[in-house]
């Protein structure tokens, strides 16, 4: 059965695919926030379409999902689950160029009223790589998950699926507006092509008043009219998109509790961090003018000052070698210290020591689950290091693993009888779309500039299916660049959404100033956001 918001989402994207909601446009976008079953509202609304239409006979013969290709065997699962034998859906999932284009040739080339496979699950790559094939015939719907990979209408992934002849086109994403109001305007001008105009339009009339309107310096009329051009935006847009947010699941789901825990750095890490931001390198790129803008060298560095707060071992090779910034580090490590070929040693890092109580008190006395979730691909070998000292049976995804490969894992670890006690899980490879409700706990090791990845990985856990109450824990070393980047994020989430910046806008938004900040290490502080907040 389907539960109220998510019959009120089908009959929403039905109204616009068939033209009700906006006469002469047949798109929408999908945005409810995760676990609110998007996908499900798809699938139903697809069965519609395919089985009956207010003609008494179904609008559409075929329908394609486009969808991140670790995410093709997910769908075809969820439409097996939810229809069984009534539909046989076509997953291109591997294969030659020849087979694929053989596959998808027999797809477009099927015309009648009981095609064998009528929905077609296609990566989009494999759509990009394909496009020709897939132009060469009409289809009667076109579904986009984590459709903001289509924000940039220059790129040729986007021009591929403008290409296709589907005048109804769905596109789901739990995180729409990630950047800015020109990737927005991609999306909409994506569902239904010309409803905001040209770009060079947009720009003119909603994104110019709009920034303008939000400038510190800008005069009262200039605010005036970005407001009213926003509320314009807004009306024209709300008319095709619908979102939700997951304060309707606390209704159906266990309760969650998220808690931030504040991890002091050990002597070690402190005095590697202080040699490092005190070093001449640092202090001079800090000093230049080119600090006004983030050089490729400063995020280095960042990212070295993300690891070392994860573990020492992580930067150690850099500070044999004396890298940029690390020349005298490694006079820090204590005489004998063994670095990552050796035992690990957890108590040498703040983070993994708390990690290590966590994991103990978990295994010892609950029969939970635990995801461990990290940005970096070292630190998910450093978890391994850990359950091979502990004895912790583990699983672990990350961008090697196969997308065939990474279904069965999560089966494997969703089943309540393996032993599999964590899931080491790598943010950027399987933030999205993954269903682990076999874990009721989940450990964000380390912050992400974008909120919107960090919420996706969050997700992984409390959403449908969730039988147990969730824990989510945040990992944020005291003091360090984490707590900058956490202020950050809670920062962005305030923001109105109509603009909200990510990672690959981060140089756009630091001062020389804020860099300094960054580079700070503020000591005998408890927690430095509690005292910003509080």
């Amino acid at each position: 059965m389907l539960r109220p918001h998510q019959r009120e989402g089908v009959k929403f994207m039905y109204d616009c695919v068939t033209g009700v909601q906006i006469p002469n446009y047949h798109g929408c976008i999908m945005a409810d926030e995760m676990g609110l079953g998007k996908t499900l509202q798809c699938i139903t609304l697809v069965w519609t379409l395919l089985k009956q239409g207010p003609d008494c006979k179904p609008l559409i013969e075929k329908a394609i999902v486009v969808c991140p290709s670790s995410l093709v065997k997910n769908w075809f699962n969820e439409i097996t689950k939810w229809l069984g034998a009534r539909i046989t859906a076509l997953a291109m999932d591997g294969g030659s160029k020849s087979d694929i284009d053989r596959s998808l040739s027999g797809f477009m080339n099927t015309f009648g009223r009981r095609p064998v496979n009528p929905v077609l699950i296609i990566s989009y790559e494999t759509f990009r790589l394909h496009a020709k094939v897939l132009h060469s015939g009409e289809v009667g719907l076109v579904l986009c998950d984590e459709g903001h990979r289509l924000k940039n209408s220059e790129n040729q992934t986007y021009q591929a699926l403008m290409g296709l002849k589907a005048k109804r086109r769905v596109l789901l994403s739990g995180t729409p507006i990630q950047n800015d109001l020109l990737e927005y305007f991609s999306l909409v001008h994506f569902v239904n092509e010309g409803i905001l105009g040209t770009s060079a339009e947009f720009r003119r009339r909603f994104e110019n008043p709009i920034l303008r309107g939000r400038d510190a310096d800008a005069s009262d009329a200039d605010h005036k009219k970005g407001v009213e051009k926003l509320q314009e935006l807004a009306s024209a847009v709300n008319m095709c998109i619908i979102r939700r947010t997951q304060a309707l699941l606390s209704k159906y789901l266990p309760t969650k509790i998220e808690e931030v825990v504040l991890c002091a750095l050990t002597p070690l890490q402190k005095s590697i961090y202080e040699s490092f931001v005190n070093s001449d390198t640092i202090r001079r790129s800090l000093k230049s003018e080119e600090g006004l803008k983030m050089t490729s060298s400063s995020l280095a560095a960042i990212t070295s000052l993300k690891k070392l707060v994860n573990h020492p071992d992580l930067i150690m090779e850099k500070c044999k070698a004396g890298a940029e910034g690390f020349e005298n580090a490694i006079e820090c490590y204590p005489p004998g210290y063994q670095g990552p070929n050796g035992r690990l040693q957890p108590g040498y890092s703040g983070k993994l020591a708390i990690l290590d109580c966590i994991l103990a008190h978990v295994k010892t006395n609950t029969s939970d689950k635990v995801v461990l979730v990290s940005n970096y691909t070292q630190t998910l070998d450093l978890f391994e290091r850990l359950s091979r000292l502990r004895n912790y049976p583990y699983v672990r995804l990350d961008g090697s693993m196969t997308i065939k490969k990474r279904a069965k894992v999560v089966d494997q670890f969703n089943d309540p009888t393996s032993p599999e006690f964590i899931f080491m899980l790598s943010s950027k490879a399987g933030g999205c779309g993954l269903n682990l409700i076999g874990a009721n706990r989940l450990v964000m090791f380390d912050p992400d500039w974008n909120p919107a990845n960090d919420d996706q990985a969050m997700a992984r856990v409390w959403r449908d299916g969730q039988k147990k109450q969730c824990f989510i824990y945040r990992l944020l070393a005291v003091g360090t660049i984490e707590e900058k980047i956490f202020q950050r994020q809670t920062h962005k989430k305030a923001l109105s959404s109509c603009v909200v910046d990510g990672e690959e806008d981060v140089e756009k938004h630091f001062s020389l100033a804020d860099l300094r900040d960054l580079f700070k290490l503020d000591k005998g502080t408890l927690s430095d956001t509690h005292d910003k907040y509080v």
